[in-house]
């Protein structure tokens, strides 16, 4: 059966999570049997520390008698302003040193555009143009990725554009596991605040990073996947994902543009979007 807590208690448990956080623990689970105080003592006990932080995620819950509920959520949790919810979760991530990405980087690469938009676009990493604006594709790439947004009869203010990672990778390289799998719970705590429709992953990258799933881009390109991050709001049914390439790799092989825009077809049909009619001649 559910429990209230007692404010004493409710305080109690909100201070040891946050402890908890900090050492970068994100799950809690409770024993057989044990209850509410139990549960805590056993979040309070260090030689139990370390079998939890092996059990690190992206949501923070707890099994108190036979009720999965929720004990604490990241600060932004609950809040219904997407653009307020942004801010939060950038002012969580700070001055990031939690990878060494952030030896070279010279600004963070957070995200930019509309915090309610429908539509999300998910790329790879910062580039040298983004590192030195601190805004994501902005260079050749980010060029063309703008005129594929106003081709589907969209502005760039009108969807949301982040990354994997928030600080460019040397010399333009792939983020690392190790790099992506730090930046991840940022980048599901953004989609969980601004809850689009339907997100686009810009090549394998992006893909493998969202879905988790290593395969070619002929095998995953041309369908849905369904995608809701953990701990995301129960009434939000979270978003279809769609991959298609990369505006980089676009720009190295322009063939493919028209795959790429098959892509984007299927996303505009799912969200009702007719495309701009060409003006006459």
């Amino acid at each position: 059966m559910s429990i209230t807590l007692d404010p004493e208690l409710r305080r109690a448990l909100a201070e040891r999570v946050r402890y908890c956080h900090e050492m970068g623990i994100y799950d809690f689970y409770r024993r057989e049997g044990a209850g509410v105080r139990e549960t805590l003592s056993l979040i309070s006990q260090p030689e139990h520390r370390e079998e939890m932080a092996a059990r690190k995620s992206a949501v923070t819950t707890a099994v108190i008698e036979n009720d999965l509920i929720a004990i604490a959520q990241y600060p932004e949790h609950g809040v219904t302003d997407h653009a307020t919810a942004l801010k939060m979760i950038r002012e969580d991530l700070g001055e990031c040193s939690r990878c060494k990405l952030h030896l070279d980087r010279n600004k963070i690469v957070f995200g930019v555009g509309d915090p309610n938009a429908e539509l999300m676009f998910v790329g790879e990493g910062p580039g040298a143009d983004e590192d030195a604006q601190g805004e994501p594709f902005v260079g050749r790439a980010g060029q063309l990725l703008n005129n594929m947004i106003k081709a589907m009869g969209l502005r760039r203010e009108d969807v949301y554009i982040a990354n994997i990672v928030k600080c460019r990778p040397p010399g333009n390289r792939q983020p690392e596991r190790d790099e992506s799998e730090t930046c991840s719970p940022f980048l599901m705590r953004q989609i969980a605040a601004i809850k689009p429709k339907v997100i686009v992953a810009l090549g394998a990258t992006a893909a493998k990073g969202l879905l988790a799933l290593s395969a070619p881009m002929t095998e995953l390109r041309g369908r849905w996947y369904d995608f809701k991050p953990a701990g995301s709001d129960p009434s939000w049914p979270g978003a279809r994902l769609a991959v298609t390439y990369h505006p980089a790799f676009l720009l190295r092989d322009p063939r493919q543009k028209g795959e790429a825009w098959k892509d984007l077809q299927m996303v505009m049909k799912y969200l009702g979007i007719e495309p701009p009619k060409k003006a006459a001649e």
